[in-house]
């Protein structure tokens, strides 16, 4: 039996099973992760959105299959519809680095969400 290669889904999932704090839950056909109660990435059939700086949300419209997601000015959202390993190195960095910022404490003037 040949083993497939790992998807952005998949990958997303195994890196949400090893991280600390990371709650999962599923909305319909979506599953938001969150740290803390933070939502920082979102899981729907053929996207994937993490939440992530502005500043990096414009580096990241720089790179294919990816577009500014409805969510919010620091949300990305990478198309899953190709699955070669350059989405799914995005997806697990991008997803690492959400979780990251959803685990910063949050500056005494933000209003809560």
């Amino acid at each position: 039996m040949i083993d497939m290669p790992e998807g952005p889904t998949e990958a997303i999932d195994r890196l949400a099973g090893e991280l600390d704090d990371v709650r999962r839950r599923e909305a319909g056909v979506a599953v938001r992760y969150d740290r803390g109660g933070t939502v920082f990435a979102v899981r729907e059939p053929g996207r994937l959105s993490f939440k992530l700086r502005a500043d990096i949300v414009a580096a990241a419209l720089g790179t294919p299959g990816t577009v500014r997601s409805g969510r919010g000015v620091d949300w990305v959202e990478l198309t899953t519809a190709v699955a070669d390993s350059f989405v799914v190195d995005r997806a697990t960095a991008w997803f690492e680095t959400a979780w990251r910022f959803a685990g910063e404490p949050s500056e005494p003037s933000a209003a809560p969400h």
